[in-house]
C-alpha cells in the first residue's frame, strides 16, 4: 500500500519556484529543495522525477500566478497604453510580498538561451512567440504605422521587457519607473 503524502505539491512546488526564481536552476542544489521545501529527495523523486521535473512544475506554477497580469493585458483594447500597463504590472509582481525580484521566465530564457534544452527552450520560445504577438495586436490598433514599423516596435518591446526584467532585480523603482517612462515616449 502506498504512502500518503503529507505534503501538498501546490505548496512545495510554490516553495520551489521561489528558490529557483532567486538562485536560477545550476545554483539551486537538492540540499537547498530540501531544506525550503520541508521534504526529503525520496519525496522530490517520488513527485517529480528529479531536479528538472521539480523546476518545469516550477514554471507552471509562475505562468500560473502571473496568468492574471497577462489575462488583463490580453482582454484590454486601449493599444500602447496596454503594453505600458503591462510593462508596470509585470513589476508589480515582484514587489509581492515573497516575491523575487525580476521576471522567472526571463530568469529561465537567460539561464538557459545556450542550451539545447528542448522542453525549456520550447516553453520559452511559445511565451516570447506569445508575447511578441499580443504586442503586434497592440501597435495594430495605431492605423498610422505600417507592419514594418510595428513588427520593428514589437521587437523592441520585447526585448525592452527582458531589460525591465533584469533591471528589477537591481534598479530603484524610480529608476524602473524612469526606464519604462523613456520606452514608451517615442511609441
Amino acid at each position: 500500500m502506498a504512502r500518503k503524502k503529507e505534503y501538498s505539491e501546490d505548496v512545495v512546488v510554490e516553495k520551489a519556484m521561489h528558490l529557483f526564481w532567486r538562485n536560477g536552476y545550476a545554483n539551486t542544489s537538492m540540499q537547498m529543495l530540501e531544506k525550503e521545501m520541508g521534504i526529503n529527495k525520496f519525496s522530490i523523486y517520488a513527485s517529480f522525477g528529479n531536479k528538472y521535473g521539480l523546476y518545469l512544475e516550477s514554471l507552471k506554477s509562475y505562468k500560473r500566478k502571473v496568468n492574471f497580469i497577462f489575462e488583463e493585458f490580453k482582454n484590454s483594447n486601449n493599444g500602447i497604453e496596454d503594453i505600458k500597463d503591462f510593462f508596470y504590472n509585470s513589476i508589480k509582481i515582484c514587489n509581492e510580498s515573497g516575491n523575487q525580484k525580476g521576471c522567472f521566465i526571463t530568469n529561465t530564457y537567460n539561464e538557459f538561451s545556450e542550451s539545447e534544452d528542448e522542453p525549456i527552450n520550447e516553453q520559452m520560445n511559445v511565451f516570447m512567440n506569445n508575447l511578441k504577438e499580443l504586442f503586434i495586436k497592440k501597435l495594430k490598433k495605431d492605423l498610422n504605422k505600417d507592419e514594418s514599423t510595428i513588427t520593428k516596435q514589437a521587437n523592441f518591446l520585447l526585448l525592452a521587457k527582458h531589460g525591465l526584467a533584469a533591471a528589477s532585480r537591481v534598479n530603484t523603482q524610480k529608476e524602473i519607473e524612469d526606464y519604462i517612462e523613456m520606452t514608451f515616449k517615442n511609441l
